[in-house]
């Protein structure tokens, strides 16, 4: 820049503060994208279908009245989650004086879900 007079030093160094502020803001508009695609993703990863298909189970396991059958259904229950949908499933029931309570616990890694159920 030794040749360029005083006003063509400005325009150039103008345009190199140009240059840099525009490539900032797009590699700072790029990470707002992918945040924001991060969090819509999370949202839609949430199991649902898998959580509402391993509560029905649970509870219909509780109207087997044979209590030693019940437990090796209800151990069916935790080890096919674990190994079909990679997630695990605990569920314990407590008797009351009028109630059954049936605590369920769900959680995949990504989602977890707790629930008390009771039935009368």
């Amino acid at each position: 820049m030794a040749r360029l007079n005083d006003d063509a030093q400005w325009i150039v160094l103008m345009g190199f503060i140009v240059s840099f502020s525009l490539f900032f803001l797009a590699i700072l508009i790029n990470q707002s994208t992918v945040v924001g695609q991060t969090t819509a993703e999370a949202v839609s990863e949430f199991p649902k279908n898998d959580i509402r298909g391993v509560r029905e189970v649970i509870i219909a396991s509780e109207s087997i009245t044979d209590a030693s059958e019940r437990d090796a259904v209800q151990r069916e229950i935790t080890i096919l989650s674990l190994s079909r949908q990679n997630a695990a499933v605990n569920f314990t029931r407590t008797d009351g004086t009028t109630h059954t309570y049936i605590e369920i616990h769900y959680n995949n890694g990504v989602a977890a879900y707790n629930e008390t159920y009771t039935t009368s």
